[in-house]
């Protein structure tokens, strides 16, 4: 078992290419051919994580937060990043980071808060731009159907809650190849007029070095002719937050109390109470005051997120409860989910939880 197994694993439900561009994720420290003596999953790779690593013989710790994350300029042990690269680095522990590659994720951070709070019909808050691509080819008439078919089995044409979605055209291409050719059909140095369908398949950017190998892998001619954009759709099933529904609405107090439960938190900073009842509720784990007014769109009676600052709540305006739980109660629950994800696939592999609390804040 390698490292790449094991992130490989991981990038099924957090792509690296959903993660946020000023975000530092992947493979921090170590090599992905290393051989893989156990699995350590933490939200925080502090020092005394790498020292529990250590302590049970695992050489990968799976992280959420990156310990490197605006760079590193020198590596003297003068801080609490540098100390952790540094311990780990002199004793063979690599470390990898999901993040915001995770938080983008329809099962990740923000589908984890929901599943605690029982919500239901939850959907997608802040649907990601950018992150779908679109390939157009075109392929003799009768190869179209076996083409088709192997990029739908790479994961091309997913389009919501829908599969195997394409769009094709019937049409007339031409081509001639010069002496150095090798042509399928005709004959080099012939004009040659082939009947051929126009196949149209969207996808997810993180698929397209899959997509692209089975397109060359089964298209018949020896130059596929191809062209690969991305577009700007949003992505209803990618992105930042959730919003779902409790099963019957609650009076905002008691919204309060089972919030401050759940998250097991030493406070809830909200705003003012507005006299409604709660059933509709945003969800969005770290720092998500940028999500308000998204929340307030969807019209959700309640916002629950953390970090936010002093005038942020005036944003409420009266519309919307906003809960602040903290930061690390709002993604705590993260490592649980990489964890349960792991040990399903790898059974007999040690996957450990971090029994480290790394949370910076205490309450008095």
């Amino acid at each position: 078992m390698t490292i790449r197994d094991i992130t490989n694993h991981i990038e099924e439900i957090a792509p690296l290419s959903y993660a946020e561009d000023f975000d530092n994720v992947g493979l921090l420290v170590g090599n992905y051919k290393t051989e893989v003596t156990g699995v350590l999953v933490t939200l925080d790779t502090l020092e005394e994580v790498v020292d529990e690593a250590i302590e049970n013989n695992c050489n990968l710790i799976v992280s959420f937060h990156p310990i490197i994350f605006g760079g590193l300029k020198k590596l003297n042990g003068n801080n609490y990043v540098e100390r952790a690269v540094l311990k780990a680095i002199k004793n063979d522990i690599a470390i990898y980071a999901t993040h915001t590659a995770l938080d983008n994720s329809n099962v990740g951070v923000s589908a984890k808060m929901c599943e605690v709070l029982q919500l239901q019909n939850t959907k997608t808050l802040i649907p990601k731009k950018g992150n779908i691509k679109k390939l157009t080819t075109y392929v003799p008439f009768r190869d179209a159907n076996n083409l088709r078919e192997k990029l739908f089995e790479a994961g091309a044409g997913n389009i919501g809650n829908y599969d195997n979605c394409s769009f094709n055209v019937e049409g007339k291409g031409s081509y001639r190849g010069n002496e150095h050719s090798n042509p399928t059909v005709g004959k080099k140095g012939e004009l040659q007029y082939e009947e051929e369908t126009c196949i149209t398949v969207t996808f997810e950017s993180h698929l397209e070095g899959k997509i692209l190998g089975q397109l060359f892998q089964n298209h018949p001619y020896e130059e596929v002719a191809y062209e690969v954009i991305t577009l700007n759709n949003k992505q209803q099933n990618v992105g930042m937050g959730m919003i779902g529904e409790f099963e019957e609405a609650i009076d905002e107090n008691e919204f309060l109390k089972l919030v401050k439960s759940t998250f097991k938190t030493g406070c809830v900073r909200h705003s003012r109470l507005i006299g409604k009842s709660v059933k509709k509720v945003a969800v969005l784990g770290g720092a998500g005051s940028f999500a308000i007014s998204n929340a307030i769109r969807e019209k959700a009676d309640a916002y629950i997120s953390a970090d936010f600052k002093y005038h942020e709540f005036y944003k409420a305006e009266n519309r919307i409860l906003l809960a602040d739980v903290g930061h690390y109660e709002s993604e705590q629950f993260t490592k649980n989910l990489l964890v349960d994800h792991l040990t399903k696939k790898f059974t007999n592999f040690a996957i450990r939880l971090s029994e480290k609390r790394t949370n910076p804040i205490y309450y008095i």
